[in-house]
């Protein structure tokens, strides 16, 4: 496990990026056979990209709920996100084809997926007393003081529109 940073941080990437949501939903528990094979092969395509880093992921996280988990990716590009999906070596494409030739629109499992093309600049992060999490592992971490107290300041908005706030909620 990453080493906790005990203090308030944010991120900061360079340049653009783009953010992958993608996830299943097990809609027939008994259905085994339906959503095993497919919560299966995202472990596969992630041990790929990690395998080779040019194909530009940067960062994955994977979150398991009792019938959705949801795995988050940082990439490099749309263009390396969209490589990935149609390249018919990898892992993505056979894996593809086969959910909808074993699942389809059958019902018993649900797949889906946002992609979120994200400009210089145009994001902001806090952590506070937490591991590198999310863009923190993409980028650096930097104190998320001064103009990076609050989200209007990383988002180089005015102060105004996001006011510190003390330990109990209130303005400073």
């Amino acid at each position: 496990m990453s080493e906790l940073v005990p203090e308030r941080v944010t991120a900061r990437v360079d340049g653009d990026f783009v953010v992958f949501l993608i996830g299943m939903r097990i809609n027939s528990l008994w259905k085994v056979h339906k959503w095993l094979p497919v919560m299966l092969a995202m472990p596969r395509m992630l041990r790929e990209l990690d395998a080779e880093p040019e194909r530009g992921l940067l960062e994955s996280r994977a979150w398991f709920g009792l019938r959705a988990p949801v795995v988050v990716q940082y990439w490099e590009s749309f263009e390396h996100l969209e490589a990935y999906a149609r390249d018919t070596e990898g892992e993505h494409l056979p894996a593809w084809k086969a959910f909808n030739r074993r699942v389809g629109e059958g019902g018993d499992v649900g797949i889906w997926h946002e992609t979120f093309l994200v400009r210089d600049g145009e994001y902001e992060a806090v952590y506070n007393n937490m591991p590198p999490t999310g863009l923190g592992t993409v980028g650096d971490i930097v104190p998320a003081s001064g103009r990076a107290e609050t989200a209007s300041g990383r988002l180089g908005r005015t102060e105004d529109d996001d006011a510190p706030v003390d330990a109990d909620g209130h303005s400073k």
